[in-house]
């Protein structure tokens, strides 16, 4: 356990920030289930609508330094990819 006061805060901070990470990557994967489930169902429309919303989520996972900015990339590749063949 922190033992100074500048420790305890640290510590502190530390458990702040990562409960605060876990609820964003909590919700970015939330959405991008969203749009895989709609492209299960082949819902096209409702897909590109929940795709959005996962775009904007994962920029801004990306931009926090949640996840890379790659990683990201890489799923707004795939899945726009997918919807793209439901046409």
């Amino acid at each position: 356990m922190a033992n100074s006061a500048q420790a305890r805060k640290r510590a502190n901070q530390a458990e702040k920030r990562r409960q605060r990470n876990a609820s964003r990557r909590s919700m970015m994967r939330t959405y991008l289930k969203k749009v895989l489930h709609a492209i299960e169902a082949g819902d096209k429309t409702l897909a590109s609508e929940s795709y959005v919303k996962a775009v904007s989520l994962l920029d801004r996972a990306a931009n926090k330094g949640l996840i890379h900015k790659n990683k990201a990339a890489r799923h707004k590749s795939r899945i726009h990819a997918r919807i793209a063949a439901m046409a």
